[in-house]
């Protein structure tokens, strides 16, 4: 008896999901929105290595009582916003959380409380120039994601803010670079006029 082509596909299916599950894959799409989250930071660009951003979070009003008795600890991280990650195979956004590289950026990882939560971070120096977004993964005892929460909207484009990432260059090394070539041109003409006094004084 033939098997149709719809069956095999469907068969396929199922058995990619099962094996996905089996290897431990957990999908984002499969995760309740069971936090909200907001982030509040200073008007503008934010600066790499000095300026800071205060999180805060709670459980979502949506979630039923008692709902929560599975939740552990939450993991907030620092993500690329989707303007950020057009063209960038790097950044890609996947929905299996261990492919997935949206949030490639661990800000802290703290144990759950309902409400009256919040955690002050100072910017890191390596964090790159980008537009982001913050999210709140709720963990399980054996840290697996079970829900999540994040201080922008589902398509990702309100509530972000932009971080400028450091030049590289540090103030004290352009004071020293200054300081150092004012000094070769001053080297340089005492140089010249020790040579022209000592070549008259030899007349």
């Amino acid at each position: 008896m033939a098997i149709s082509t719809r069956a095999v596909f469907v068969a396929t299916i199922v058995i990619c999901s099962v094996l996905a599950v089996c290897d431990g894959e957990i999908l984002f799409s499969t995760l309740k929105k069971a936090l909200e989250v907001k982030a509040d930071h200073k008007a503008g660009v934010l600066m790499a290595g000095e300026d800071i951003l205060t999180f805060k979070w709670s459980l979502n009003t949506t979630v039923s009582a008692g709902a929560d008795s599975g939740y552990k600890s939450v993991k907030l991280q620092l993500c690329y916003a989707p303007i950020s990650q057009k063209d960038r195979a790097w950044r890609k956004t996947e929905d299996h959380l261990k492919k997935d590289k949206t949030c490639q950026f661990k800000i802290v990882t703290v144990p759950y409380k309902s409400s009256n939560n919040n955690y002050t971070w100072t910017i890191k120096r390596d964090i790159p120039t980008a537009t982001y977004f913050v999210r709140a993964y709720v963990l399980n005892a054996n840290g697996e994601e079970i829900g999540y929460g994040q201080n922008t909207d589902d398509k990702k484009v309100n509530n972000l803010f932009s971080i400028q990432a450091i030049s590289g260059r540090h103030a004290t090394l352009d004071i020293c670079s200054i300081v150092f070539s004012v000094f070769s041109v001053v080297a340089l003409f005492a140089f010249f006029y020790m040579e022209k006094r000592k070549a008259k004084a030899g007349k």
